[in-house]
């Protein structure tokens, strides 16, 4: 018996689309090996800003590494709602802290605080940096995120996050597999997004592009800022430099829930993105799921079409994280021990994303830090809660 129309249907796109996702990654090799060989010469002073919003794991030790990092001239200003949102005991001595009030029902309570923050800032920093509590960030990490900056077209300058929970459990390890494949995204050229817990923005544009104003009514700091940097003409850079060590745990519910509200911000913001996400994990799961049952049926065309597919995604994956390694020399051991994972696992992560699309795709609020956030934009610009 021969296989079906609906089998090549699926398969034949998702074979198409495995061979695809390696495109590009010797390109992405080089771009990475150049970025971490470099040595910024001119780094401005800045301002590091990071919310705190409750306790969580290893908060204490992450603002102690955003205190001790290797730049010239820099203040760390800590941001929060109000001061019962910092734990005690966890300020590092250099810091200065902001608090907000916020009084704003319409405006994600993150963007009142980093708005609040911006206010505050020394006046001859001539460079504002963002970055999330849960990151444990490197000693380079802020040279490497604001070299770029001075480069002919760049915009803003983006890291992004490496999950390496110790001792690792399969849940924390699956949240690593799952979120390695935006890192893949980012190389050369123009960023297609860039991330809020790393992110320079030069302070005069980020007031020429009129940021502030367009944080008002938004869910998502982040995605603003991409969009303004892209329509002042400019470019996103990555930083391979810049990427942040996250070392907390999360539960199973927690991960499913945290990966639909990941996708549920990019169906609203990133339409571009989230679209073309959702189609290409139908097919690819749908074509894994015809592969098996075919091959469960006897076909044996369907087992080698399985390997096909299969094969180039875990060598993405195998790529990916061989070059967090390369980003991560501080972690090296963590890197031997558990890399393969992100070859291994890459099939099992693959049916996540398609639950976290899938998930998102009518989702009209989510559920942040205690907050019910509506998924609306009012005009161009705005989300509100």
């Amino acid at each position: 018996m021969s296989l079906g129309f609906w089998y090549w249907f699926f398969t034949g796109p998702g074979l198409l689309l495995a061979l695809l996702s390696l495109r590009g990654d010797r390109k992405r090799a080089r771009y990475v090996a150049r970025r971490l060989a470099e040595t910024p010469q001119n780094l401005p002073p800045a301002t590091v800003i990071v919310p705190v919003k409750g306790a969580e794991e290893g908060l204490a030790g992450n603002l102690a590494a955003l205190a001790e990092l290797d730049y010239p001239d820099y203040e760390l200003l800590i941001t929060a709602r109000s001061a019962a949102d910092i734990p005690a005991g966890v300020l590092p001595v250099r810091a200065k802290v902001v608090l907000a009030g916020g009084n704003d029902p319409g405006t994600s309570e993150k963007i009142q605080n980093l708005t609040a923050a911006v206010r505050a800032a020394r006046k001859h920093s001539s460079v504002l940096v963002f970055a999330d509590s849960d990151g444990r960030v490197t000693a380079g990490w802020l040279r490497a995120l604001v070299g770029p900056l001075a480069e002919p077209g760049v915009g803003a300058v983006t890291g992004y996050r490496w999950f390496l929970p110790e001792p690792p459990d399969f849940w924390s390890l699956l949240r690593g597999v799952w979120d390695a494949v935006a890192y893949g995204a980012l190389g050369e050229g123009n960023s297609r997004f860039v991330w809020g817990g790393a992110m320079a923005i030069s302070k005069e544009l980020f007031f020429e592009a009129r940021i502030p104003e367009l944080w008002r009514g938004e869910l998502s700091d982040d995605y603003v800022v991409g969009e303004a940097v892209r329509a002042a003409g400019l470019s996103i850079a990555y930083a391979p430099g810049a990427l942040t060590p996250c070392l907390q745990h999360t539960g199973g519910a927690r991960l499913l829930g945290w990966i639909r509200r990941q996708m549920a911000i990019t169906r609203l913001y990133a339409p571009r993105l989230w679209w073309p996400g959702l189609i290409s994990h139908v097919f690819y799961c749908g074509g894994m799921a015809a592969s098996v049952v075919a091959a469960c049926r006897g076909h044996r065309l369907a087992e080698w079409a399985l390997v096909a597919q299969l094969g180039p995604g875990m060598l993405k994956g195998l790529n990916r994280a061989t070059l967090a390694k390369a980003s991560l020399p501080e972690y090296e051991s963590w890197f031997k021990r558990h890399l393969w994972v992100h070859a291994i696992w890459v099939p099992l992560g693959t049916w996540l994303w398609l639950f976290a699309l899938a998930g998102s795709a009518f989702s009209k609020h989510i559920q942040w830090r205690g907050y019910r956030l509506e998924l609306k934009r009012p005009g161009r610009y705005g989300a509100g809660r």
